[in-house]
């Protein structure tokens, strides 16, 4: 049994939920957000609050049960408070800024690096630190992945994106005789 799938999602104030077919749809102060779900597998009853039930007893369907219940949540949170993921650049030279709908990056290549801002994403460049945040946690984790994934922590020094609060693991360097 799922103990994320058995709890009862409470809709907050000033945000409406709506079920049209298998297509979940969230609106909130912030914005509006909508997920495809498989209507086979979960039964979803909106009222005035959210309950959702498997139709099957296998497998599958108590997998998706907490993960359809994960996602409702992070839908109603997110229209409610906008999520929000910093990357702190470090090393000499490296810089980052925000020019129109791309992310500009010198990271120490021949080349600049240059990465598009998907949609629906704000994008913010100071000094060393990037913040990216948006109403879908999955778009916003996603692109602070791709950012990350462009010039991971190196060991010795610590250059590189980390994300906020993330520590790295230093290793010793060489030892002179």
């Amino acid at each position: 049994m799922s103990r994320l799938g058995k709890q009862i999602i409470a809709i907050p104030e000033k945000t409406t939920i709506t079920m049209e077919g298998n297509i979940v749809t969230v609106k909130g102060p912030l914005g509006e957000i909508s997920r495809v779900f498989r209507d086979s597998e979960i039964t979803i009853n909106i009222a005035d609050t959210v309950t959702l039930v498997p139709k099957r007893n296998d497998v599958f369907s108590r997998a998706l049960w907490g993960t359809y219940a994960s996602h409702i949540k992070n839908m109603l949170a997110g229209v409610n408070k906008a999520y929000e993921k910093k990357l702190i650049l470090e090393g000499v030279g490296f810089k980052s800024e925000v020019v129109g709908t791309s992310l500009n990056l010198a990271l120490g290549f021949s080349h600049p690096v240059k990465m598009a801002i998907p949609e629906g994403l704000t994008v913010k460049a100071e000094k060393n630190v990037i913040t990216i945040s948006g109403i879908d946690k999955e778009k916003v984790g996603q692109f602070a992945s791709q950012v990350r994934s462009m010039k991971k922590p190196e060991p010795y020094k610590g250059k590189g994106f980390r994300y906020e609060g993330e520590v790295i693991r230093r290793k010793q360097g060489k030892k002179s005789a």
